[in-house]
């Protein structure tokens, strides 16, 4: 799996996901930092990259473009540093690699998360 950390999180969590064997990279060492958010997607999707992120726009844009990836997977919560989060998202990343490679919208919260399988569809 490699993860695309999004520039609205700190770059030590593309730092802790190396350190766990991840292959990551954060925005800055690849982007724009004014980047369009369907510019970091098409970026994800073309480089096979799992995006990890703050920003639920981009459930928005999966939805409307009907696209089945990239996976992104989009945290929650008051405390974003990977000290406060990282156990819980680690163990999300690796009970569901196999359903990241195919395509899903995942949001991780303190304590629970939600897994949407791609494409998504509109909801009225």
């Amino acid at each position: 799996m490699r993860i695309l950390v999004d520039m609205n999180l700190s770059p030590r969590w593309a730092a802790e996901f190396r350190s766990r064997g991840i292959e990551a990279s954060h925005w800055s060492q690849i982007g724009a930092a004014n980047a369009t958010d369907e510019e970091v997607l098409k970026w994800c999707a073309l480089h096979a990259h799992v995006l990890f992120t703050h920003d639920l726009d981009f459930g928005d844009i999966l939805a409307a473009s009907g696209e089945s990836r990239p996976s992104v997977v989009q945290i929650r919560s008051a405390d974003m540093s990977p000290e406060a989060m990282l156990q819980q998202v680690s163990s999300v990343l690796e009970q569901l690699s196999a359903e990241l490679v195919q395509g899903v919208l995942v949001t991780i919260e303190p304590g629970r998360q939600r897994i949407r399988l791609l494409p998504l569809t509109r909801r009225g």
